[in-house]
């Protein structure tokens, strides 16, 4: 008689094989989940790298916009040519910028705007640029951001300039790019321009542009005109290439901090 075989083993065999296969299918739904994971994330990645780049591209077109349109339409004019203004006053926003030197309290700007004015220098006087210019444009200044005519100290540096449609020879010549004063000269806290030329008489081009978001504004100068802003980047600006004749102006700009104040330049 022949001997019975014991399925004891066999069963055995069977059930380390079903072990393994559930061994199997749970890596299985394990590697899964990790690659939905990865996919996910690398999906996240894609769009918000493709976020950054609409954004990025949609902020540089808004600045070369503001940049261009200065050059072939300006969207508001401040102050015309042909206009006689009494007092022109635009409050804006102050930046931030002054939060980074020392603050003089009643002096410092807390509020902040640009205003024209043709009542402070007569045509004449503009011509002759008479030594209480200074004075009488620090007073209007004062008196327009209701500060202390006396919290005020002349800064350098203030000069007189010349513009006509030679071309830039060096890099400082090139009068014409957006810039802001704060930055550009940190002791500046007010600006000032007195024009002794006139818009499309004299010069044409020339114009001066407060370069802001979605419209930019314009003076046309003429002589005796005051145009006077604070000077952070609330105020980002540049003038118009001058195409013919030649524009005169004097760049007036005040302090708040007495250390960076100096005396009346002497007229001859």
């Amino acid at each position: 008689m022949a001997p019975q075989r014991r399925a004891g083993p066999k069963a055995a065999e069977s059930g380390v094989g079903s072990a393994g296969t559930w061994a199997d299918r749970g890596e299985r739904r394990r590697l899964s989940s990790v690659r939905k994971s990865r996919a996910h994330q690398e999906s996240r990645r894609k769009w918000l790298k493709v976020a950054f780049l609409v954004s990025s591209a949609v902020l540089l077109s808004l600045l070369s916009w503001s940049y261009l349109v200065s050059e072939d339409g300006v969207a508001e004019v401040l102050a015309h040519y042909s206009e006689s203004l009494q007092d022109r006053f635009i409050e804006v926003p102050c930046s931030e910028d002054y939060d980074s030197h020392k603050r003089f309290e009643g002096c410092t700007p807390r509020k902040c705007g640009r205003g024209i004015t043709d009542t402070v220098i007569t045509r004449e006087e503009a011509e002759r640029i008479r030594s209480d210019v200074r004075r009488r444009i620090q007073q209007t200044i004062a008196q327009a951001f209701g500060i202390s005519s006396s919290s005020m100290y002349l800064t350098k540096p203030t000069f007189f300039s010349r513009i006509n449609s030679t071309e830039a020879k060096t890099t400082h010549d090139e009068y014409w790019h957006p810039h802001i004063d704060k930055v550009t000269y940190g002791s500046f806290d007010y600006t000032s321009l007195l024009y002794l030329s006139d818009y499309t008489e004299d010069f044409g081009g020339g114009r001066f542009v407060f370069m802001d978001v979605g419209a930019n504004k314009t003076v046309e100068p003429r002589a005796g005109r005051v145009s006077f802003f604070t000077s952070g980047s609330e105020n980002l600006h540049r003038v118009e290439k001058v195409r013919w004749g030649t524009r005169y102006a004097i760049t007036i700009s005040f302090t708040c901090n007495p250390d960076h104040g100096i005396e009346d330049p002497v007229l001859t």
